[in-house]
């Protein structure tokens, strides 16, 4: 390769450019690229091991369309200070740890209608 001078085993970059091309080969687009896809997951919600349970227990779908409702409600409420929110859908409410990013809990319909939430700061409708 007339962009690499090898010397004891090691290869010495004389062209930064064509370094990078190729890394971005390896890697798949880079590391820029990577670090976007990190961080966009770290700001996708998660599920404790609890509100996966009551998810599963309490029959509630989530669909691509509620995670992006959740996840752009959990932006908004992010931009307003918000820390601990009940998202409130039709058929399913969520109590939220927006630092964590963090589903806490969930519920259904027919949960929602005999519970008090407490330790909320925010409320979002979906």
């Amino acid at each position: 390769m007339a962009d690499f001078i090898r010397n004891n085993g090691i290869y010495n970059v004389q062209n930064e450019q064509s370094f990078r091309n190729i890394a971005a080969k390896r890697i798949g687009g880079g590391f820029d690229a990577m670090l976007r896809q990190e961080m966009q997951k770290a700001e996708q919600l998660q599920f404790s091991k609890h509100s996966k349970e009551r998810i599963a227990q309490r029959g509630i779908s989530l669909t691509e369309e509620l995670m992006s409702d959740l996840n752009a409600a959990m932006g908004k409420a992010r931009l307003k200070g918000a820390r601990d929110v009940v998202m409130i859908g039709k058929d399913a409410a969520f109590i939220v740890n927006v630092p964590n990013n963090m589903v806490v809990t969930a519920m259904n319909g027919e949960e929602m209608k005999d519970n008090i939430f407490t330790n909320i700061d925010s409320a979002v409708l979906l």
